[in-house]
């Protein structure tokens, strides 16, 4: 039986990267990402919701999202589903969806050297790498998964 493990999201961050590093030097982090959905519901009203997504990225595109993102800006991710396990402190099974990013393209606009910063025409940036799973024959894996939040992280 086929199977496909694909997620395309546009979106804007909900708060600032934060750039962390494996003990084995690679870097890693996580964003959230808020996709906006509107449409008008059978009596004619406008409506609206909000689905909140958490991504990790890893290596290059994580130094990357690091220094050219922030809170609010937009994005394009595309990447794999991924549900992360474990027990919280009370000693209860819990899981949750992450998005692994694959590939990420900047949305924004940047100021053009030498002019104040205002509205520009959109120059996208695509970073596009191999992240755990879908390693490069003869190296190695990119780094392990990421633990959930709560546990405690050596670096």
């Amino acid at each position: 039986m086929a199977s496909l493990n694909k997620v395309f999201l546009i979106g804007n961050l909900t708060r600032d990267p934060q750039l962390r590093y494996t003990q084995s030097g690679t870097a890693v982090t996580n964003l959230g990402l808020a996709i906006n959905r509107v449409w008008t519901g059978q009596d004619g009203q406008r409506r609206e919701e909000t689905t909140y997504v958490d991504v990790t990225l890893w290596g290059r595109q994580a130094e990357v999202a690091s220094e050219y993102l922030h809170k609010g800006a937009p994005v394009f991710i595309e990447g794999r589903l991924r549900l992360d396990q474990w027990e919280d402190k009370e000693g209860q099974s819990r899981s949750r969806l992450v998005v692994v990013g694959e590939r990420m393209q900047l949305l924004g606009s940047r100021p053009a050297a030498g002019r104040a910063a205002g509205p520009e025409a959109p120059e996208p940036t695509d970073v596009t790498q191999d992240v755990p799973g879908n390693a490069v024959p003869g190296e190695p894996p990119v780094g392990p998964p990421e633990p959930p939040p709560g546990d405690n992280i050596p670096f």
